[in-house]
């Protein structure tokens, strides 16, 4: 019998499962990937017999997957935060899922396990730029500022480490970052114990200094957008970048698009934060778009489809 812990390779997909493992450890194997790769159900060699628990992963866009590994008679646990659609209707299938604007994966587990390891569904609200829900949810803590503050910062890095085009564009594969988390049920002791954190925040300081050099391609009151160039620090800092922007302009969308090898463009978009809605309207209306209110991307928009997305954005979010 093997169980299946499969998870979005971000800061909530990691926060999340690292929780739901302190409280009911598993011997488990992991699946995940880059923070885009979220067809992971089918990479689930799932058999009667075997269990799965599903983390921070569109329930829609796995929902073939989903099926096969249920009609195989294998219990499903799902947790997550994104557009779900129609959830199928099975006595194996166990959802917990909330897809509004000011929610995060690492919460629901939270809820899931009444409280039980709160720091760490803090960080992964800092991950998901929740800023506001996440000082909200530590509230219980009691927590000074320099305190949050490294909750901030740990929740940014783990998120920062999740992007990339493959996993050669990472610091740490996103099993390997959790298998590093792991020991710690205090998220505080990773921050002062643990290389990784060290690892991390120098990569994305030297990161972010050269996404800030850069002008946007489109800019006006409601929103902007931003081209980077062929290179893994951009595909490193698309997310975080992009969270940075729509907390410095709140009333205001933002999108960053990475060129990719093959001349198309990774996109990551950020609604104002005044609003967290739009970015998975926006997004769907192109493919291989997808995400949640407040955040969303598109892992493959094609060169010349540049100007309608752009175009697209300005009439979204427009007044």
């Amino acid at each position: 019998m093997t169980h299946f812990d499969v998870f979005n390779g971000d800061a909530d997909g990691i926060c999340a499962l690292h929780q739901l493992r302190l409280a009911e450890p598993k011997d488990s194997t992991l699946v995940t990937g880059v923070k885009r790769d979220i067809n992971l159900l089918k990479r689930v060699p799932a058999v009667s017999g075997d269990s799965v628990t599903v983390l921070d992963i569109s329930l829609d866009k796995n929902r073939d997957e989903l099926q096969r590994v249920l009609d195989a008679e294998v219990p499903v646990t799902y947790f997550d935060h994104h557009f779900a659609g129609d959830i199928p209707d099975s006595s194996l299938l166990s959802t917990h899922i909330d897809t509004a604007g000011d929610v995060c994966t690492g919460l629901l587990v939270n809820r899931f396990l009444n409280g039980q390891f709160l720091p760490w569904a803090v960080t992964a609200l800092y991950g998901d730029n929740l800023h506001d829900a996440a000082k909200s949810a530590a509230a219980p803590l009691n927590l000074n500022d320099s305190q949050l503050a490294e909750l901030e910062q740990l929740g940014t890095l783990l998120n920062y480490n999740g992007y990339g085009g493959t996993l050669d564009d990472l610091y740490f594969a996103p099993d390997e970052l959790y298998r590093k988390v792991q020991p710690y049920a205090d998220p505080f002791e990773f921050i002062a114990s643990d290389t990784t954190f060290e690892t991390l925040r120098d990569g994305f300081d030297s990161d972010m200094k050269r996404a800030a050099s850069i002008e946007p391609k489109m800019a006006t009151e409601s929103c902007a957008a931003f081209l980077f160039p062929n290179d893994p620090f951009s595909r490193r800092v698309s997310g975080v970048y992009s969270n940075q922007l729509a907390r410095e302009n709140p009333g205001r969308a933002h999108a960053l698009l990475s060129e990719l090898p093959s001349g198309d463009y990774l996109v990551s978009v950020r609604a104002p934060l005044a609003t967290k809605t739009g970015a998975d309207e926006l997004v769907r209306q192109f493919p291989t778009g997808g995400g949640r209110k407040a955040a969303a991307g598109i892992n493959q928009l094609p060169a010349d489809q540049l100007q309608k997305f752009l175009d697209t954005m300005q009439q979204q979010f427009a007044g």
